[in-house]
C-alpha cells in the first residue's frame, strides 16, 4: 500500500497563531490546550457567542464567505478545521493563500461518504458492504442483495443520526427513498453489520509522517448520539492492537495531517469494519483530556503546527459521559453539593461545559471524564447520579 505524500513544512512554533474554520467546541478545546501551550488563536464562525469565540478572537462570518477567510488567512500563521463541513472551496483558496496542512483533499474525501468508503479500501481497510443508490430500483435491488435491516444515508451531511434511514422491510423502501432523495445529494445504502462492540480510535500524523495513535475507545450510542466513551475497551486486547493499527493505516494511507478519528464495528464473529472518518478531534476523544499524558486536543495543535507529537498513553481508566441540554441542570445541582458517590466509588468526575447559550434537548452541551480504578466503578456512579437515565 503506498501513501499519499504530503508536503513537510517548518514547525510552527508556540508565538504564532492558529486560525480555526469553525467556532464550536472542538475549536474552544483546541484553543484552550493551544493557549496553554502559548499559541494564539482567531476563528471563523458565524454564530453569536460562539463557543470558540469566548475563548479566541472571533470573525464573525459566513464558512463560505471568501473575503473573511482571506481575513483570516492573514492573521494567522496555519489554519486548521474543527468540523468536515467546511467550504471545501475556501479551504482550497485559503491553501493558495496561507498554510494549511491538513489540505483540501482528505477534507473532500471524508465530506461524502461514497469517496469516503472508496479511500478507505484503497488504504486496505475493510469496510461494511454497500451500494451507491441513484434511484428507487437501485434501493429494491441492494436491500434485496443486503437483507433487512439495512440503512440508508445521504453521502454529504448529516450526524448525530441525521440524514439516514434504517430500513426494516421492504415496505419502508419507497417511503425511505422519497425522504432523502430530495436532499439533492447521492444516497448510500449499507449492510447492517450485527456487532458486538462499536469501537473507535483516534491517530494522529505531523506532515514529516511520524504517527500516533490514542488507545481504542468503547462507543455506546443513544438514540444515534454518543452517549458513552469507555476506555479501556472491554473487547479482547489483540482486538485493540488491530484497532490501532487499523487507523495508522488509514492515516498514512490517506495522506492525513492533524487527527483523524477511525470509527469501527467488531463482530466476535466477522472481525472489524470501519463505519466512517472523521478528519479532526471527534467526541470520543474528549476522554483524552485527563486521562491520556497528551489530550487530543494538544495532539492536534501538534500535529499542524509539525511539532513531534505527544505521548498518547493512558493514565487512568475513564468513562467520557456526554452532557446533552436535558443533562445540564441535574449536573449542575450535583456539583454544588458534596458528591459522596464519587467518594464511595473512588472516582473523579472532570466536568467540561462548552459555552453554549442555550440548552435545547438532545444538544451536546458538554462532557464528563469520569477517572476511576476501573471502568465499573465509573459506570457505577454514571448511573448512581441518574442524571442520564436511559
Amino acid at each position: 500500500m503506498s501513501s499519499i505524500r504530503t508536503q513537510s513544512h517548518a514547525p510552527v512554533l508556540p508565538g504564532s497563531t492558529v486560525g480555526i474554520l469553525g467556532g464550536g467546541q472542538l475549536g474552544r478545546m483546541m484553543a484552550l490546550a493551544g493557549s496553554a501551550m502559548g499559541y494564539r488563536f482567531i476563528t471563523l464562525d458565524p454564530a453569536d457567542d460562539a463557543p470558540c469565540g469566548q475563548v479566541a478572537e472571533q470573525i464573525k462570518a459566513a464558512y463560505d464567505d471568501h473575503e473573511a477567510a482571506r481575513q483570516l488567512a492573514s492573521r494567522s500563521d496555519v489554519i486548521t478545521y474543527e468540523f468536515e463541513n467546511v467550504d471545501a472551496g475556501v479551504a482550497e483558496m485559503l491553501m493558495a493563500e496561507s498554510l494549511v496542512p491538513q489540505g483540501s483533499r482528505l477534507l473532500h474525501t471524508t465530506q461524502h461518504r461514497l469517496r469516503e468508503k472508496r479511500a478507505i479500501e484503497a488504504a486496505g481497510v475493510r469496510v461494511a458492504p454497500y451500494a451507491e443508490i441513484t434511484s428507487l430500483a437501485d434501493l429494491e435491488e441492494a436491500a434485496g442483495r443486503f437483507g433487512y435491516p439495512c440503512v440508508l444515508k445521504t453521502a454529504t451531511g448529516g450526524y448525530d443520526g441525521k440524514g439516514q434511514r434504517v430500513i426494516r422491510g421492504g415496505h419502508e423502501l419507497a417511503e425511505a427513498y422519497n425522504s432523502l432523495a430530495g436532499t439533492g445529494t447521492e444516497l448510500v445504502l449499507e449492510q447492517f453489520i450485527r456487532f458486538d462492540k462499536e469501537l473507535s480510535v483516534i491517530a494522529a500524523r505531523n506532515s514529516r509522517g511520524e504517527i500516533k495513535t490514542f488507545p481504542a475507545a468503547e462507543n455506546i450510542h443513544v438514540d444515534n448520539i454518543l452517549h458513552l466513551s469507555i476506555v479501556p475497551a472491554r473487547v479482547p486486547e489483540a482486538v485493540l492492537e488491530e484497532a490501532e493499527e487499523l487507523a495508522k493505516a488509514i492515516a498514512e494511507g490517506l495522506g492525513a495531517v492533524g487527527l483523524i478519528a477511525v470509527e469501527m464495528f467488531w463482530s466476535s464473529v466477522d472481525g472489524l469494519y470501519v463505519n466512517e472518518l472523521a478528519p479532526r478531534p471527534h467526541n470520543s476523544g474528549h476522554y483524552t483530556m485527563e486521562a491520556c499524558r497528551t489530550s487530543q486536543f494538544e495532539q492536534h495543535i501538534r500535529a499542524v503546527c509539525n511539532l513531534p507529537l505527544g505521548d498518547p498513553s493512558l493514565m487512568t481508566p475513564v468513562v467520557m459521559v456526554n452532557v446533552l441540554g436535558e443533562h445540564v441542570q441535574p449536573l449542575l445541582e450535583r456539583l454544588g453539593e458534596h458528591d459522596e458517590a464519587a467518594d464511595r466509588h473512588g472516582v473523579s468526575p472532570k466536568v467540561h461545559l462548552y459555552g453554549k447559550q442555550e440548552a435545547k434537548d438532545k444538544r451536546k452541551m458538554g462532557h464528563v471524564n469520569v477517572l476511576a480504578a476501573d471502568v465499573e466503578s465509573a459506570l457505577a456512579w454514571i448511573a448512581e447520579t441518574t442524571i442520564w437515565r436511559v
